[in-house]
């Protein structure tokens, strides 16, 4: 009995400790036609606190942000997902390493291509973490949903 009372104890925990990475990041997604069958998504993180979240290329330690987007017929993606914001490169003793990372906001601009007249959704999730001056919180991901050509 006593085991399954502290197996339920560390459960909860962990998923506590799960769920407050997504409170520290605010994350919005949109898209908007910039040519005949092409959009900008553009995924916005605006960041609380005094925490920072990792770039694509974080560095070693840290567990950096990626995109992994939901194969649909009717969608290409157009290079690789772009970063706009004010990246920090600084040495982390935790981490025994240089590491990049985006304080308040960063947007993340992906170029997307159309088939036809269809007006799909780009789907797929976001993994990120983030960290303070005291500690780190573990990995979160973030599932989404853009509406292209509507």
């Amino acid at each position: 009995m006593k085991k399954m009372l502290l197996s339920l104890v560390v459960m909860a925990l962990a998923v506590t400790g799960f769920a407050q990475s997504e409170k520290q990041v605010r994350w919005t997604f949109d898209s908007k036609k910039i040519a005949e069958n092409t959009y900008e998504v553009r995924i916005t993180a605006d960041i609380g606190g005094n925490f920072h979240m990792y770039a694509q290329d974080g560095g070693d330690g840290p567990v950096s942000t990626s995109f992994d987007f939901t194969k649909n017929p009717l969608i290409s993606l157009d290079g690789k997902v772009k970063e706009i914001g004010k990246m920090k490169k600084v040495y982390e003793e935790a981490f025994s390493s240089e590491v990049r990372y985006y304080e308040k906001k960063v947007d993340f601009i992906q170029i997307v291509k159309v088939k036809g007249k269809a007006k799909p959704t780009l789907s797929g999730k976001v993994e990120f973490m983030v960290c303070n001056d005291k500690e780190c919180l573990p990995p979160s991901t973030v599932n989404f949903k853009v509406a292209l050509g509507g």
